[in-house]
């Protein structure tokens, strides 16, 4: 990464949010009414169920704008295919279940881009609208909030085993659901309460996302191990060993910021710092808000899950039994 900074600034004043800090979109403002929020992702399979693999990728890629707070507006397939390889009916596929999810979005599907190449990418650049000055951001967190999950983790380890072939019919199926489920109530339920923070939990897990709350908002984050919901199977699986390469990164990449309390087991720290695909928001709520936070998700039949808490300090984390 040191080889990317000292890149130019950029000093547009249309620009509400860049790269330069941890927030999950770009914010750029059109007029005093409207900003659009972008961003973009895509990855390799993470099921072998084509239509489901273009499900979870288009919900992961709008994840990025429900956790700012964004109404998502539009949408571009991006896919890297071997079609001397495979048949056309498994791009048909991807992009049927991609399309799905944009469709229960309220978005347009306006095109895309597709590369003929070996092995097999899909994701989608996604574009969203909000009124300036309303973006939530990773960065406002307070000490004394309370944090909400809205999805279990574990998809990280679960995808592994799946790649394995090890997970039961109803395991596979849990798992699919929760990825490919849009954030899209749990993102209406927090810009109806008012929330100082929010982010999505995807590929550096919810320690690392937590981090980057941590570090963006310049106070510490605890959480609770026994209080973060799970996929079912998770634990099990993780305590076989079937643990992403993403959870050592994010572990090396946390270091010393990060104190485990002896209590918390290998698998819970491992499950907590895995990577997800598609995650839940992390979401950071005043106190006197958090009833009205917790009425509002459970109307819209949205996990509720407080999983920790806000202290002050200077961007570090702590992970307790």
């Amino acid at each position: 990464m040191q080889a990317l900074s000292g890149l130019p600034a950029q000093t547009d004043e249309r620009i509400l949010l860049d790269a330069s800090g941890f927030d999950d979109a770009g914010v750029a403002r059109l007029n005093d009414e409207f900003a659009i929020v972008q961003s973009i992702d895509f990855f390799p399979p993470v099921v072998d169920d084509p239509w489901w693999y273009g499900r979870i990728a288009a919900a992961n890629a709008l994840s990025d704008l429900y956790a700012m707070g964004a109404v998502p507006f539009s949408a571009l397939n991006m896919v890297v295919f071997p079609s001397d390889e495979l048949p056309l009916e498994v791009l048909r596929s991807i992009f049927e279940g991609g399309g799905d999810a944009v469709r229960e979005s309220g978005a347009m599907l306006l095109g895309g881009h597709s590369v003929k190449d070996t092995g097999v990418k899909f994701g989608m650049a996604v574009t969203g609208t909000l009124k300036p000055g309303t973006e939530v951001t990773n960065a406002g967190a307070l000490p004394g909030d309370r944090l909400y999950l809205t999805k279990p983790v574990g998809s990280g380890c679960l995808t592994t085993a799946a790649g394995k072939r090890k997970l039961s019919e109803d395991e596979l199926a849990a798992m699919c659901e929760s990825m490919g489920a849009l954030n899209r109530l749990a993102a209406q339920a927090m810009m109806v309460v008012g929330v100082h923070a929010a982010t999505d939990v995807t590929g550096f897990g919810l320690l690392g996302h937590a981090g980057e709350m941590a570090a963006g908002s310049g106070v510490d984050v605890v959480l609770s191990a026994s209080a973060v919901p799970l996929l079912p199977g998770a634990r099990h699986w993780m305590e076989k060993g079937f643990v992403s390469g993403g959870a050592a990164r994010t572990l090396d990449y946390l270091g010393e910021r990060l104190r485990v309390a002896p209590e918390v087991s290998q698998a819970d720290q491992r499950l907590a710092a895995d990577a997800e695909t598609s995650g839940g928001l992390l979401i950071a709520v005043d106190p006197d808000r958090a009833e009205a936070l917790e009425r509002e998700l459970e109307a819209r039949d949205v996990l509720v899950a407080c999983v920790g808490e806000v202290l002050a300090g200077a961007g570090n984390l702590q992970l307790r039994a």
